[in-house]
């Protein structure tokens, strides 16, 4: 018999979320991916297009998940399909760089561009899947503090993946580092992937009949779209809070510009931003069911960084910088999610978030027009006014949300 908010779901939410976060960690885009991406190839341009594959492959595919999706009765067998996908795809990255390296460096970062593509590919699927299940297994208010729950865990294994990292980098010489860095932590994303895949899903109920074709689906979901005007003015919102890669990535180009980076450095500011999403997850949004006021609080608190940002000179300016990134990140991901489960009608919702993940994930594409405006007018100062602008912005619009 199904229960709804049963903990031993929550508890596997919790170990996906750890062993993920573990993984992830690696590659962090606020500062270990630029370095990364650096090492073969000087050009800001190109951190910015990787920063945006990191996460931007999955806009390509969400609607087209959505399609299918939407007259499944149960979820969990397409997942453990992607699950499997995604972590050959972060395997080989390890693997390229580990074979092919510094003797060819663009056929290199091409392999990886490669990888993080089709990681980021199948996560589209799996943004469809995922979200589903949560909205099956709890209830609202107890989906906010299991999503805050997984977010605890994930920057727990973060700092621990930070300290970790900081060794390795340090120890190792580039980019060997970034290889044994990538093949293992695929193998701590595989457990994470495992525990999340046995989880007992509920059938659905309320299903919506799958269109003909995905022309007539694209139809059906653009009519959707134009008919509930909160939707469209939410998509605008959660589009916004991207804004802040629009200049994120580059922070610790410029921080390595004024102070002498160490690899032991590096991981500092990993741990210090899981620190700052720990410390929002569990004083700050766990607390918090009005997810409208959520995501007014995190661009605000994001808006804060950028303004010290603009006067950074210090390794503890930087930390402070990067404690409120964790912080407000998490908020950006909790509220996003939950608002689209929230106002999505059942039979409707893998159209509900398939629309609002794939127009306002176009967001996500926001380092490679930071990267282009940085080369252009090779100022750091004027990046990080235009994301302050945006995020201000960003303020404005989520006060309207009703």
């Amino acid at each position: 018999m199904f229960k709804i908010d049963d903990p031993k779901n929550n508890l596997k939410n919790v170990i996906h979320a750890f062993f993920l976060g573990l993984a992830i960690t690696v590659i962090e885009p606020s500062t270990i991916l630029p370095l990364m991406v650096h090492h073969f190839v000087q050009s800001s341009i190109i951190v910015g297009i990787f920063a945006s594959l990191l996460r931007g492959g999955a806009i390509v595919i969400q609607l087209y998940a959505a399609f299918h999706s939407q007259s499944y009765k149960r979820v969990i067998p397409y997942l453990r399909k992607v699950f499997f996908f995604r972590f050959l795809s972060w395997f080989s990255i390890g693997l390229s760089i580990f074979i092919v390296g510094d003797s060819h460096p663009y056929l290199t970062i091409t392999l990886i561009g490669i990888g993080l593509f089709f990681f980021s590919f199948t996560a589209g699927f799996g943004a469809i899947y995922f979200k589903e299940l949560q909205a099956k297994l709890f209830s609202k208010v107890y989906r906010g503090k299991t999503m805050a729950n997984r977010n605890i865990a994930s920057s727990i294994a973060s700092i621990i993946s930070g300290g970790v990292t900081g060794y390795v980098l340090s120890n190792f010489e580039a980019p060997q580092n970034y290889a044994y860095l990538f093949m293992v932590s695929s193998l701590l994303m595989a457990i994470g992937f495992i525990v999340f895949g046995t989880i007992e899903e509920p059938p659905k109920e309320n299903i919506s009949q799958k269109e003909k074709s995905f022309k007539e689906f694209l139809k059906n979901a653009s009519a959707t779209l134009k008919a509930d005007k909160r939707l469209q003015k939410q998509i605008f919102a959660v589009f916004l809070s991207f804004s802040y890669l629009f200049a994120m990535p580059f922070v610790i180009l410029n921080a390595n510009k004024s102070i002498e980076l160490t690899g032991w450095m590096l991981g500092g500011f990993i741990t210090i931003q899981m620190i700052g999403s720990i410390l929002g997850s569990s004083l700050l949004w766990r607390r918090i069911s009005n997810y409208e006021l959520m995501l007014t609080i995190a661009f605000s608190i994001a808006t804060v960084a950028f303004i010290i940002a603009l006067f950074a000179n210090s390794v503890y300016s930087y930390m402070l910088i990067f404690l409120l990134f964790g912080i407000a990140v998490d908020g950006f991901n909790i509220a996003g999610m939950n608002l689209i489960i929230e106002i999505a009608p059942e039979e409707k919702r893998p159209i509900y978030v398939a629309l609002q993940t794939n127009l306002s994930s176009i967001g996500l594409f926001f380092p490679i027009l930071g990267g282009v405006v940085l080369s252009l007018v090779g100022s750091y100062s004027v990046i990080y006014t235009i994301t302050i602008i945006l995020l201000l912005l960003g303020v404005y619009v989520s006060l309207k949300l009703k």
